[in-house]
């Protein structure tokens, strides 16, 4: 599991986001129970993620964040990244975001994306 420490905060609210690869909704449960093995992870508000298999399935859970699962849906179609699952981590900080929640979600995704093409 790869990881990328809280790169963003917005009132309150911290935001983190990892990446491993998957190629099955099996695969994808047991990356999110070893991410979850964290005691910061396991005590976050939302962890929000998605998967493009190359089978043609799309995965994704939105964990109480509703449509944030879909956002990281369409960014890995645009990138056409497959087999690579996202998860996008919130620990809310008490102030309600509305819709910059998406925003944050979407700035997460592109600095793991950026951090893979490195």
């Amino acid at each position: 599991m790869r990881q990328l420490r809280v790169i963003l905060t917005d009132r309150g609210s911290k935001y983190a986001v990892s990446g491993v690869l998957v190629d099955s909704r099996d695969a994808a449960k047991v990356g999110l129970k070893t991410l979850k093995r964290a005691k910061s992870y396991a005590k976050a508000t939302h962890n929000t993620w998605a998967a493009v298999l190359s089978d043609g399935q799309i995965l994704k859970n939105d964990d109480g964040e509703a449509g944030a699962g879909m956002v990281i849906v369409r960014m890995l179609q645009r990138q056409q990244l497959e087999d690579h699952m996202i998860e996008v981590t919130r620990w809310f900080g008490c102030t309600h975001l509305w819709g910059d929640r998406f925003r944050h979600v979407q700035s997460c995704v592109r600095q793991y994306i950026a951090a893979l093409e490195v």
